[in-house]
């Protein structure tokens, strides 16, 4: 079982970048689908962008396409959510995710995720 863990959230003004790292250990990230979730508070979790093991298939959220990236490094066992031109609106508590391969991939983020990192706080304030 992959466990995940986050880094890289903090405070941003608007316009600027943060880059999300997500570092798994106990498994090895090629074999797992992976994703970028958010919540601000008082919303629904939304699906940020998600990427298919293989075939390079990728969902980003209308909200934050042009402006974000998700990537990964399977040498080091992290994926990435490089993020620009921050809004306020993207100010929330970002996690990282990551399903098996084995496991059918749907867009939008649509598939199951069973593990999750604990999450990493962005904020975005003049």
């Amino acid at each position: 079982q992959v466990q995940l863990v986050e880094s890289g959230g903090g405070l941003v003004q608007p316009g600027g970048s943060l880059r999300l790292s997500c570092t798994a250990s106990g498994s090895i990230l090629d074999y797992y689908h992976i994703g970028w979730f958010r919540r601000a508070p008082g919303q629904e979790r939304e699906g940020v962008s998600c990427s298919s093991a293989t075939f390079g298939i990728v969902y980003y959220a209308d909200s934050v396409k042009g402006r974000f990236t998700i990537s990964r490094d399977n040498a080091k066992d992290t994926f990435y959510l490089h993020m620009n031109n921050l809004k306020p609106e993207d100010a929330a508590e970002y996690y990282c995710a990551a399903a098996p391969k084995t496991r059918t991939y749907r867009t939008r983020c649509g598939l199951t995720f069973d593990t999750w990192g604990r999450g990493t706080q962005v904020t975005v304030s003049s």
